[in-house]
């Protein structure tokens, strides 16, 4: 398992140098000047050429390339025009809240997704089966930003438990200062309240985030599930008089929880890009509210900061991902090394 791994860490590092390298390319060929867009319409030549010197804007390309390669390796992410400090500050002050939000959503991903999903199979065709498939339906075909305005106009007018707006209620006084994370910090200090208003904040936005992936999973693992329970050694076991539940649980579900943890990896990693409209209208303040406001501005070191974040996320989600898959089905380590 070991060499796997190693082998599978070399060749996404060398993917994260491509992606570097490939949004740089993009940023500076972009149309529009950062120095003028910083400095306003109203600043003169002088002052726009002062700042491109300052930013190496002035420098040859291949220059400015590596530049920004050295800096990157020894954890320089450059600094941003839109808050004048270092990019690396702004993305980990931004970054706990997402990182909550998405673990979050995860989590209400498997939880909902996959007994869903093996509910559909055991029941299939009946009206169970039915049920769940239009709900697997409606949470594909509907746009993430679609389904947070009709949860939070609903939240508004009839459901007023749960906020629309924010991570925490201020009059509580809580600064996350251990981790970051609300819910963990707020359980480390004891401060049950904060815990209970931060899971109350959170639960809006992650449903809205997490609607596709849900429909997706439950949609594979009843597919995967009906596959599997028509194979030898699950009518072996089922022969040999092993309790439906056991079969379901322990053989079915191990060997058809493959696809559907592939498409949960996928949809981790994916989860930071999709939430930028999410974290928009539910004024979370997490990396993708950050991105935005970096994108409209051209701060090019923060939207390259951004999309590597995003990258690296992606990238540690396979590994993770494929490390799983490894230990529940070892041919498909086997097909990776023969593949290499």
């Amino acid at each position: 398992m070991l060499p796997y791994l190693i082998r599978r860490a070399l060749s996404l590092f060398f993917v994260l140098l491509g992606l570097a390298v490939l949004i740089f390319v993009i940023a500076r060929i972009v149309p529009g000047d950062p120095a003028r867009i910083a400095l306003g319409p109203l600043a003169t030549a002088d002052q726009v050429a002062q700042l491109r010197a300052e930013m190496g804007l002035d420098e040859p390309f291949l220059v400015q390339l590596w530049t920004y390669l050295s800096g990157l390796a020894q954890g320089d992410l450059g600094k941003s025009l839109l808050t004048s400090r270092p990019v690396r500050d702004d993305i980990m002050a931004a970054l706990p809240a997402t990182l909550e939000l998405v673990l979050f959503t995860v989590v209400l991903q498997i939880a909902l997704s996959i007994p869903l999903g093996v509910l559909a199979a055991v029941y299939r065709n009946t009206w169970i089966d039915n049920v769940t498939r239009v709900i697997s339906l409606i949470g594909v075909v509907t746009p993430g930003f679609v389904l947070a305005i009709m949860l939070q106009l609903l939240a508004a007018y009839y459901f007023g438990f749960f906020p629309v707006t924010g991570r925490i209620d201020p009059s509580l006084g809580f600064s996350a200062d251990i981790t970051g994370l609300l819910i963990v910090d707020g359980a480390i200090a004891g401060r049950w309240d904060v815990v209970g208003d931060a899971l109350r904040h959170l639960m809006l936005p992650a449903l809205a985030l997490s609607a596709a992936g849900i429909g997706q999973v439950m949609r594979i693992t009843r597919a995967a599930m009906i596959e599997v329970s028509s194979r030898d050694f699950i009518e072996a076991s089922r022969a040999y008089g092993i309790p439906e539940r056991v079969v379901t649980f322990r053989y079915m579900l191990r060997v058809a929880s493959v696809a559907p943890l592939t498409i949960l990896g996928l949809e981790f990693a994916s989860l930071i890009g999709n939430a930028f409209i999410v974290e928009f209208v539910f004024s979370w303040p997490g990396i993708a509210s950050y991105g935005v406001r970096t994108i409209l501005q051209k701060d090019l070191n923060a939207v390259i900061g951004v999309v590597l974040v995003s990258g690296v996320f992606f990238v540690v989600a396979n590994l993770v991902i494929d490390t799983i898959l490894g230990l529940l089905d070892p041919r498909h380590r086997l097909r990776a090394k023969g593949g290499e």
